[in-house]
């Protein structure tokens, strides 16, 4: 892992075109596949002060890792602007990550503005965010004030030991625990709790874990470990599939699968025989749910990305700052859509084709999840 990974500006990113014939948004918009844009995931920082070994491994981002200047970054005006246009695509649920999301000043004023936003339907957004809890505490009050619905916490163990190593910058387990408390206590739930599981490395935590949550408000979801970026040294034997996940917990604490939620929900649920909560497991290596993915990605300096394994965006940052107007914006990201075939990890194998020369998956902690 000493290869340097390359800063996601210095990736070659095409401009977004503009179609010759332009038309406004109607709410129903499909890619090449059939699928409905219905999910937006905002980047608001690259920046996060977790070194987790399956994100951000501390030998590449380290003190000299150049993170993106300020003036890249889209301003809460560009996002919101950029998320008024995807609505009217007919986007329903807009999720802001990181890096760690938290850490981006005044983030709680991004909300708000976004929370403000009107919709074809009349319907408020489902407003998300995704952190590692290390600040939740302190900010779940003026999330929940500023119009947030719910919070998703990362923590990949609940030994203090097995934690530390996993985020590798020595954060208790009680700390994160204590924002999940707090999230609960102003009302941003249900609470989700996302275990990667890493194996030989926190996989003894799955029924920790799981005991823990158990009977608690907090929904628990287990992630296969997943070969996201180019610089934490996936290896499939690494992967605990999310059956032998399911397999350890029933052994002990009976399940019985549930029905999803709603159409292009990420994991499959499981519900305690005893009806003291659920579970979710996150299946993209092995059980790819491509199939009916509603989701397009804004990273933290305004490129657009169709596929958490892409190795290229899409440059939507050029035309908000060129001047285009918002009919012109929201025709290149119908067209964008329309195209759109990404299918990764369906057709994912151990021997898979190499990239592109010179391509390279865009890292995690530019994306989020």
């Amino acid at each position: 892992m000493s290869e340097k990974i390359i800063p996601i500006n210095d990736l070659r990113s095409p401009a977004m075109k503009i179609p010759a014939t332009l038309a406004a948004p109607t709410g129903l918009l499909s890619d090449a596949l059939g699928r409905p844009l219905h999910d937006l995931r905002i980047s608001v920082t690259d920046r996060c002060n977790f070194r987790c070994v399956y994100c951000m491994p501390k030998e590449v981002f380290d003190k000299d890792y150049q993170y993106l200047p300020h003036g890249d970054l889209l301003s809460f005006e560009e996002i919101t602007r950029v998320a008024r246009l995807f609505v009217a695509h007919g986007v329903e649920k807009l999720r802001l990550t990181g890096g760690e999301p938290l850490l981006r000043k005044n983030l709680e004023r991004l909300v708000a503005m976004l929370r403000a936003l009107p919709t074809p339907s009349g319907r408020p957004l489902d407003l998300t965010l995704t952190t590692n809890g290390s600040i939740l505490a302190r900010k779940a009050r003026a999330l929940k004030d500023a119009g947030l619905d719910r919070v998703t916490v990362s923590l990949d163990a609940l030994d203090d030991a097995v934690f530390k190593r996993m985020n590798d910058v020595d954060f208790a387990v009680s700390d994160v625990l204590h924002g999940i408390d707090a999230a609960h206590a102003v009302g941003l739930g249900p609470v989700k709790v996302n275990m990667v599981v890493k194996g030989g490395t926190n996989d003894d935590q799955i029924l920790p874990m799981a005991r823990h949550f158990k009977g608690s408000p907090t929904i628990l979801r287990f992630i296969e470990y997943m070969d996201v970026g180019a610089s934490n040294g996936w290896n499939m034997a690494e992967v605990v599939p999310s059956g032998d996940v399911v397999r350890r917990i029933a052994a002990e604490l009976p399940l019985a699968p549930l029905n999803p939620n709603y159409s292009g929900e990420t994991a499959t649920r499981w519900r305690y025989l005893d009806g003291d909560g659920e579970v979710g497991m996150i299946s993209s290596v092995t059980q790819a749910f491509c199939g009916d993915c509603s989701r397009l990605r804004l990273s933290t300096e305004g490129k657009l990305y169709t596929c958490l394994f892409a190795t290229r965006g899409h440059d939507l940052r050029a035309l908000l700052r060129e001047g285009r107007d918002d009919l012109e914006i929201g025709s290149a990201i119908a067209q964008l859509w329309r195209g759109r075939a990404d299918r990764y990890s369906e057709t994912r194998t151990a021997d898979m084709a190499p990239m592109e020369p010179g391509a390279r998956r865009v890292e995690m902690s530019y994306i989020g999840g």
